[in-house]
């Protein structure tokens, strides 16, 4: 058999209402396409399923058998469509994010709030894990947004990006002032103790390109995953590190000594990334207006 649900619910409007017109009127459908249904249905099942007067419309007994069994598969049916719909609500109420953690911890958090409170029917998942991780779950759509320094473009992600920050050197406490102070070259940096990120991390991919006219040789600095470990071992007297500006308060808090690298000037792009061709979520367009107003106040 092949019934359709359009005949089920034709069939059980005409047993409500007891008339083809009535029940034309209601679906709404011209009162010929109505008969060809029932017609169609009484082909399927083998038998006749009203019987028709000019004054009336009754059941048959393969109508009444018929009645119970479409009601339960519409009242399924029905069931089964509420339940799609809330899982697809769902989805679309969720908003999953994958950033640096250093970014995670200095820009995410207020922003995070501000845009539940401004939008509580949306969920904001957030995962904070490496730039190659933040690549992997956007391709892969286990995040719609995702946030790093991605230097070069990468095949399927879109880029966008947010702000820009300067490079700066931090220092150990006792070596420099503590606090934010003048602008140095990056020439201040020879001969100076370093500690670095990984030479694949896409921000030491560009600080390398200006060690490089200093001498330096990347294989002899300790090397650290996080820009947060960075700090901490400059903090315990470990070296000099170079970083973004946007964990200057991060910097200062720990008591460091912060200098803006000039001669050149060096910047570095933080961007916002999707999958490409994917089709954004409402709730991500407003996330990423919230993200580029809280990156330009911190932003040096």
């Amino acid at each position: 058999m092949n019934v359709s649900s359009r005949q089920l619910l034709t069939f059980l409007e005409i047993c409500r209402l007891q008339s083809f017109a009535k029940a034309a009127e209601a679906i709404p459908m011209s009162p010929s396409g109505v008969s060809m249904l029932v017609k169609e249905l009484e082909e399927q099942v083998g038998a006749r399923l009203f019987e028709r007067t000019t004054r009336s419309v009754t059941l048959t007994e393969a109508g009444r058998r018929l009645q119970s069994v479409a009601e339960r598969i519409v009242g399924e049916l029905r069931t089964l469509q509420a339940v799609i719909g809330g899982a697809q609500a769902a989805v679309r109420s969720r908003l999953d994010v994958a950033a640096t953690p250093m970014v995670a911890s200095t820009l995410l958090p207020g922003v995070v709030r501000a845009f539940t409170d401004t939008h509580p029917h949306v969920r904001v998942h957030l995962a904070d894990v490496d730039v190659n991780m933040v690549r992997r779950r956007v391709l892969e759509e286990e995040a719609d947004i995702g946030l790093g320094f991605f230097i070069k473009p990468a095949a399927g992600l879109l880029r966008e990006p947010l702000c820009r920050f300067r490079l700066m050197r931090i220092s150990p406490p006792g070596t420099q002032p503590p606090g934010l102070g003048h602008s140095r070259p990056w020439s201040s940096l020879k001969g100076l103790p370093l500690v670095s990120l990984p030479t694949d991390n896409p921000i030491q991919a560009l600080i390398e390109k200006h060690l490089v006219r200093l001498g330096s040789e990347p294989q002899e600095r300790p090397r650290m995953n996080l820009i947060g470990t960075l700090i901490g071992m400059v903090q315990a007297g470990h070296g000099h590190a170079i970083v973004p500006s946007f964990v200057l308060d991060e910097c200062l808090r720990h008591g460091l000594s912060v200098a803006m690298l000039v001669e050149p000037a060096a910047h570095l792009d933080l961007f916002l990334v999707s999958r490409r061709g994917a089709v954004a979520k409402p709730a991500a367009a407003d996330f990423a207006q919230a993200l580029k107003a809280a990156a330009a106040r911190i932003s040096k």
